[in-house]
């Protein structure tokens, strides 16, 4: 049999040195050193309920409360975000949770961590999976209360942020139908002022009643004019010359014809002036403008409210929150460290380090 050469000996040496002692001491530490360490698990998604109104349920449609994906992202970026760490950490006290009275320093977290080690370690204990619009969210601790303890602090973080999310978009859905409702308000207050003024200033309620009034006025007194002329015709056919009826007839039309004029001016139609100076004709233009202007505001205001309302109750009927369908679990067994698994996977690597360093060393060998 072939003697054993001295680079036999020290190949396994070297093996001994590099992979089999390396490899007791890691299981050392792993099985006496390393503190175990429970999962707590929480899933969840964003839920929008679109309720149904009135008009719906009559027309006979229905609605389905629906995930949306949007505010799913924000929430799973959310929970890896530094934010959620500090105020969770400042809620609970991470660093006292992650930090057991043993000595592991390894698994465990420094006790004067800074934020951005704290994170570095969050995504080490919280591990998060995104599908189909579901999160689920796994949370390590050494202790079984405190890693359920966490994940219900996060659950309850993040339905916090859906819930400002959701007030948010309803503020926003009836932001703008309230601006345009206070417009219409001060523009209807402002025409109804206009009128008021306007009526106080001419001393009219309705100059358009008035101007009723007076061109019935004017109507009756042309038909008193027109009588009147046909009796003082009948009068010069019938009479003789010198007939006071004649004079009293002639005398009558001319203060009716006179009264007529008066009336007329008083209408504007020949330049006269009603109350305050003014035309009468003026007046009245006047005055229906104001009546457009006022009618408009009050249309306009009677849309604006409707429109307010419908945005308000749309904000209610769509609300989005947060739906657990797992709540945060509470562990019985340490299912971290995974020993077996770490050990195998370090005394691989060590193995494959080895086998690399004593080929390239054989290879430099050969070619000498």
């Amino acid at each position: 049999m072939a003697k054993p050469q001295r680079r036999h000996k020290l190949m396994l040496l070297s093996f001994v040195a590099s992979v089999i002692l390396p490899s007791i001491l890691t299981a050392l530490y792993l099985w006496l050193v390393a503190e175990d360490q429970y999962a707590s698990r929480v899933g969840f998604t964003v839920r929008q309920e679109d309720a149904a109104s009135a008009v719906d349920l009559l027309g006979g449609l229905s609605s389905l409360s629906t995930s949306s994906s949007s505010d799913t992202d924000i929430l799973y970026e959310f929970i890896q975000s530094q934010k959620l760490v500090s105020d969770i950490d400042e809620q609970i006290d991470l660093h006292a949770i992650w930090t057991p009275p043993g000595w592991d320093p390894v698994f465990k977290l420094e006790k004067d961590a800074s934020i951005e080690e704290l994170m570095g370690y969050w995504e080490d204990m919280v591990r998060i999976s995104y599908s189909s619009g579901l999160i689920e969210v796994e949370v390590r601790a050494f202790r079984p209360e405190d890693a359920t303890l966490v994940a219900q602090t996060l659950l309850d973080e993040s339905a916090d942020v859906i819930n400002e999310l959701s007030s948010v978009a309803r503020e926003d859905a009836i932001s703008y139908a309230r601006d345009e409702l206070d417009e219409a308000v001060e523009r209807l207050k402002e025409a109804r002022e206009t009128v008021t003024r306007f009526r106080n200033e001419n001393q009219l309620v309705d100059p358009q009643m008035d101007l009723q009034s007076q061109a019935g006025l004017l109507g009756t007194l042309q038909g008193q004019e027109a009588e009147q002329i046909i009796e003082l015709d009948l009068l010069l056919e019938t009479s003789q010359q010198n007939d006071p009826r004649v004079s009293q007839a002639e005398r009558r039309l001319e203060v009716i014809r006179s009264r007529i004029a008066a009336e007329r001016q008083k209408l504007g139609f020949e330049g006269g002036t009603g109350p305050g100076g003014q035309a009468f004709a003026d007046l009245v233009g006047e005055y229906e403008r104001l009546t457009v202007d006022r009618e408009f505001a009050e249309q306009s205001y009677v849309s604006a409210l409707a429109a307010y309302d419908a945005a308000r109750a749309d904000a209610k009927r769509k609300s989005r929150y947060l739906a657990a369908y797992m709540q945060p679990t509470s562990a019985q067994t340490a299912e971290y460290p995974k020993r077996a698994t770490l050990l195998m996977v370090t005394a691989l690597f060590l193995f494959l380090l080895w086998a690399t360093v004593v080929l390239v060393l054989y290879s430099v060998k050969d070619r000498r």
